[in-house]
Parts: structure tokens; C-alpha cells; sequence
């Protein structure tokens, strides 16, 4: 090749050269950066490591892989949020764009195609579902006018309970009935426990709906096919069974609850004070720790992102799900000090809050998917603590030792003991 041909060649070979290292410098500006993922099957992708606690095995997972992952549930991916400062960029910074809910099969049967308050997806019709509920049925002057329904059914559960006085009672149920009763007067007017109420037939029906709200379905990570595997394995039938007997109980009270949404605007009258509020603040530490430890809905009902944005320098797509496991945030030792272990004390002397400020404890999420009912839950579990420490001592039966109580598991949508709580209740005199 003589001198004339290579000055020739040069700088179409060095264009050429320039080209592709332009070529490439682009296609890696357009590489996704995903969070990091664990290996993942054919087909199913992550669902086989979710186990039958899925937020223990997501905990483990997060502890390898950080405490963002994306992980693949048959043709959904689904973000794990496992730390207070990534809750805090979904939750609140970038809570535009994860307001809405992922379509889950139970969650639409169950509420009447998306017609409640909890699953519905964002938009119009959630924005005035969340003014009634937060300006109507659970603001702090509602509440407080259905004080006196509070006080009058957490009198009954103590007579209830004093009718056992030394004798083992089944504690799980009996504040069970309490919350039922407490529900039922101020949704419906009226308990629903008569002479033919079995309450133990309830509470089987009321932990059948939480478990098919918490349930994943076949259809829900397999759209096209997944409704045949759940005709297969009974998941439908089980589904129109709950379905049948939470519709019959609304239709028993339809006239009720029409009454009661007509006279939201009502003015409620004879509240009345409580009456044991010098050991309010050591209950609230009591509850404080122990929604910590057992937060009521350990994974936060499953988001949706709704535009393509990034978390914590990782790129997050539209229609990605997201799960933030507020179990694990609860008790990760980077927030808390001996986080295994109860510990009301902890609250002595700081100001965290459980109404979704502090992402470190999030038992009723925060931003715009916030639980709205968490002034009338409060004022239930803090009288119903209060009278049952202010009127009774109580001791395990049959010589039972503490560290005898079983404390395993049942998941849902919010998660509880699988076996009831067995306790002999000592009255003062």
C-alpha cells in the first residue's frame, strides 16, 4: 500500500472507528440498570423461594441481595422494598408514581370489582372513596362521637371475661368478637351477635376473606393460562364460597348501611372520656412495639408503578408490582437495637409515629395508600389494652411457661397466630 492510498484510508478507517465507539457508547447509555435480581426458574421466574411466609423468605433474600431486588413471579416483575430510606423514596417522594394497586383476582371478587377503598386503582373514583373515608367515616370527630360504643362494648367483653375469672378462655376470639361488635354498631347500627350468632363460623369466614386478599392466584402472575390452574386447584370455588358469605351479611344490612351513609353528615352526640387515661402512655409504648414486631399487613398491599422512574439509581417500569415488607423494615437491626426482642421502652423517649412519617415503622403504609382507618383502630386496641390490664391479672394455664406459646404464623392480607391465644384471666378485687 503506497504513501498516497493510506492518507486516503485514514480517515475513512478512523470515521468507521468512530462510528462504532459511538455505536456502543450509546446502546450502553440505553441499558436498563435493574436492581439485582436473584436467579430466577423458566416460566415461574422467583415464585418458588416465596414460601408459605413470604415475608420471612423475602427477608432472607434482601439480606443477600440488598434491600431493593426485582424478582419475577411468573410474568410480573415485582420490586421488594426492604429498607426505611427506599420505603421513603416509593411511599413519599415518588408516591405519584406507585399510588395505584396491582389487579389481584381476590382483591377484585371481593370488592365487588374494585368498588371499596383499599384495592381500587388510582384515579377519580379513589379520590372520592379517600374524602369520604378520611373527611367522613374515620375522621378524628367520627371517631370520637362512636366513643361511647367503644366503652359500652369493651364493658361486655370485661363482664364476658369476668364470667371466666381463674378458668382458661380463648383471648383470640374473645377480642375478636369485641372488634366484630365494635364494627358492626358503627357501620351498621347494630351488633350482629343475637341468639343464633356463632362467632367461631364468623371468624373462619373473616380469616378465609383475609387469606383470599392476601393470596396470589395462578391468574394473578399468569394472565393468559393462570385461570385454569385455579379452576384446578379449587382457589375458584374457594373464592365464591367466601364471596356468597360476606355478600349475604351486606345484604342482611344493605338498609342499615344506606342509613348510615345518608346521616354521615349528622351531628353524633354522647361521647364521653376515658376514664383510665394515667396509664395511656405506657399502653401506647406497649402498642407501639408491638405493631413493630407484628405489624398487622406485613407486606403493604401491592402497588403499582405507573411510569417509568428510578429508585435508588435503578430503572423501574410501568406495570413493574411492588411490595414493601414492612415485617423486615420492623426488624432490621440497622433501625432498630435488639430488634428480636420486646421492648416498649424503646418509645420512652423519642417522638416516632406510626402515621407514615417515619419509614422506619410503617404498620399502616403512608402516602396517598395510607390506611385511612387508623384513628378508629387505635382508639379500639388502646381502650380495649387498658380495661383488660386495669381489671384483670393474667396467667398462662396449666403451668405453661412463657416461652411455651406458640407464635407461628398464618399470612394473608394481614397476618395472625395460628393458634388462638389461651388465657386464664385472675379479676382484681
Amino acid at each position: 500500500m503506497d504513501l498516497y492510498t493510506s492518507l486516503y484510508l485514514s480517515p475513512l478507517l478512523l470515521l468507521f472507528i468512530s462510528i462504532l465507539l459511538l455505536k456502543k457508547r450509546n446502546n450502553q447509555g440505553n441499558t436498563p440498570c435493574n436492581p439485582p435480581s436473584p436467579p430466577k426458574l423458566p416460566i415461574i421466574g422467583n415464585l418458588h423461594q416465596l414460601g408459605s411466609l413470604p415475608h420471612r423468605s423475602l427477608q432472607k433474600l434482601s439480606n443477600k441481595y440488598g434491600p431493593i431486588m426485582l424478582m419475577q413471579f411468573g410474568s410480573k416483575p415485582t420490586l421488594i422494598i426492604s429498607s426505611a430510606d427506599t420505603a421513603r423514596e416509593v411511599l413519599k417522594t415518588q408516591d405519584l408514581n406507585f399510588c395505584t394497586r396491582a389487579s389481584l383476582v381476590g382483591p377484585k371478587r371481593l370488592s365487588y370489582n374494585f368498588r371499596d377503598f383499599a384495592f381500587t386503582p388510582y384515579g377519580e373514583y379513589w379520590r372520592e372513596m379517600r374524602r369520604i373515608c378520611v373527611l367522613e367515616l374515620f375522621s378524628s370527630k367520627r371517631v370520637q362521637s362512636f366513643e361511647f360504643v367503644r366503652e359500652e362494648e369493651v364493658a361486655y367483653l370485661m363482664k364476658s371475661i369476668s364470667e371466666f375469672s381463674s378458668s382458661p378462655l380463648n383471648l383470640t376470639q374473645k377480642l375478636f368478637s369485641l372488634t366484630d361488635r365494635i364494627t358492626s354498631r358503627i357501620t351498621f347500627g347494630k351488633n350482629n351477635q343475637g341468639k343464633d350468632y356463632d362467632i367461631g363460623k364468623f371468624q373462619e369466614v373473616v380469616y378465609e376473606a383475609m387469606d383470599m386478599l392476601g393470596s396470589f392466584t395462578a391468574t394473578d402472575f399468569f394472565p393468559y393460562f393462570g385461570w385454569i390452574i385455579d379452576v384446578f386447584t379449587g382457589f375458584n370455588n374457594r373464592l365464591e364460597k367466601c364471596f356468597t358469605a360476606f355478600d349475604n351479611l351486606y345484604q342482611q344490612s344493605r338498609e342499615d348501611i344506606i342509613d348510615v351513609l345518608l346521616g354521615l353528615r349528622t351531628d353524633e352526640s354522647g361521647a364521653t372520656r376515658l376514664t383510665i387515661s394515667h396509664i395511656k402512655g405506657i399502653l401506647m409504648m406497649v402498642v407501639k412495639e408491638t405493631l413493630r414486631l407484628h405489624a398487622p399487613a406485613i407486606l403493604l398491599i401491592p402497588r403499582e408503578c405507573m411510569n417509568h422512574c428510578k429508585i435508588n439509581g435503578y430503572d423501574i417500569y410501568p406495570k413493574t408490582r411492588v411490595l414493601v415488607n414492612v415485617w423486615a423494615i420492623g426488624r432490621s437491626g440497622e433501625y432498630w437495637e435488639n430488634p428480636e426482642d420486646f421492648i416498649p421502652e424503646r418509645f420512652m423517649d423519642n417522638d416516632i409515629d406510626f402515621r407514615g412519617q417515619d419509614f422506619d415503622f410503617l404498620p399502616f403504609g403512608s402516602g396517598r395508600r395510607g390506611c385511612p382507618g387508623i384513628n378508629m383502630g387505635l382508639a379500639t386496641v388502646e381502650l380495649g389494652l387498658a380495661n383488660l390490664l386495669y381489671c384483670f391479672n393474667w396467667e398462662l394455664p396449666n403451668g405453661m411457661n412463657k416461652e411455651d406459646i406458640n407464635m407461628d404464623e398464618l399470612a394473608g392480607i394481614t397476618v395472625h397466630k395460628k393458634t388462638p391465644l389461651v388465657v386464664v384471666p385472675i379479676k382484681y378485687v
